[in-house]
């Protein structure tokens, strides 16, 4: 059995880590394995396992009639049988599979906005759907929202999962002083509400001065972007708040910090939690998509409110005032992460998958 694992890009999101994720551990598990990123590199081909066949598209619009070629010779040269397509890779796997009747297409959704479904535009999806043989969910939301909405029976939610990286690098040096940093992995996307985190940062660093908040994600230089760095300027964090954009060595930057935190208004199941659980962070996290599964309901970090900078603040007070409580949290999420979000206890649901259909 050969899959292929089908992205849009190779930037630093959660979607585009778990086809990086899924394509370097099926090496391992399938006669071949391989990831072809449709539009666009970015800072993650460097964690794809140089066992893993690779094609890069270049794709220029939907109906690239090169890029449609060039994938479906790949394919039939490869002898690739499965096509995992993620989020809105689907597209062009549903045209590939047009012209090869042999092919099947799992659908992998990351869909982040699981808070606001209703607005979710699906007919092309609806469509494609038909020539899906699997759609994998990240959370028990959008399982439901596939099993309503799409046309395929088989329907399976499936966590992420985090692997340690293979790279050594120890690039990032996070400002501040050490023992008193918070780092916030996400992308500066509206979805992932920076300005609530401000605003409780605001008045944290007001009672504790030392500490400093580390915003690690891709940069997009746009009016929210924009308003982000304004914020910080109005509220005078310039000494206390650093973005960084993207960055290769995440588990180094991880293991300068204390505190890992989410704000966001709405997720999946966001890789970022289980990178902080995998360092041995405290987390404290917006109760949204599936952080609750991953936190285990308060037992292991503290889920807060979202949109709400005053919860956000107590929960992020209670571990810089309380160094036992957050390092007993921090184990325990570790511990967690290892048991119950590792790649063996993955591999195995993916290769279900892939021998069924």
């Amino acid at each position: 059995m050969k899959v292929l694992q089908l992205i849009d890009s190779l930037e630093a999101g959660g979607a585009e880590r778990m086809a990086v994720n899924i394509a370097n551990i099926m090496v391992d598990h399938t006669q071949g394995s391989f990831l072809c990123a449709t539009r666009a590199e970015g800072i993650l081909f460097n964690a794809i396992d140089n066992r893993v066949g690779y094609l890069f598209l270049n794709k220029k619009n939907k109906l690239d009639v090169r890029a449609i070629r060039t994938l479906m010779r790949f394919v039939k040269d490869n002898n690739i049988d499965v096509i995992h397509a993620h989020s809105t890779s689907f597209f062009l796997a549903t045209i590939i599979k047009m012209f090869n009747k042999n092919v099947k297409i799992v659908w992998h959704d990351h869909y982040g906005n699981s808070e606001f479904l209703q607005q979710r535009k699906h007919k092309v999806l609806q469509f494609c759907s038909i020539y899906f043989s699997h759609v994998i969910s990240v959370n028990q939301t959008l399982k439901q929202w596939s099993e309503s909405h799409l046309n395929c029976k088989k329907v399976s939610y499936i966590s992420n999962f985090v692997v340690n990286e293979k790279t050594n690098d120890k690039v990032t040096q996070l400002e501040g002083e050490s023992g008193y940093r918070i780092v916030c992995l996400a992308n500066l996307r509206p979805q992932k509400d920076h300005f609530t985190l401000l605003k409780a940062f605001n008045d944290i660093v007001k009672e504790q001065p030392k500490w400093t908040l580390h915003l690690v994600g891709k940069d997009f230089e746009d009016d929210y972007s924009i308003g982000i760095k304004q914020a910080i300027q109005d509220l005078n964090l310039n000494t206390s708040v650093f973005i960084y954009g993207s960055k290769k060595d995440v588990q180094y930057i991880l293991s300068q910090a204390e505190i890992g935190v989410l704000s966001s208004k709405s997720e999946g199941l966001p890789l970022s939690l289980l990178e902080y659980g995998l360092a041995s962070l405290a987390v404290v996290a917006t109760n949204v998509g599936n952080c609750d599964e991953v936190i285990n309901n308060d037992k292991v970090g503290i889920l807060v409110e979202a949109n709400n900078y005053v919860t956000l603040k107590k929960g992020l007070l209670c571990f810089i005032e309380n160094i036992e409580i957050r390092k007993k949290s921090a184990s325990e999420l570790h511990q967690r992460i290892v048991n119950e979000f590792s790649s063996n206890q993955i591999s195995k649901k993916l290769v279900d998958i892939y021998s069924n259909i």
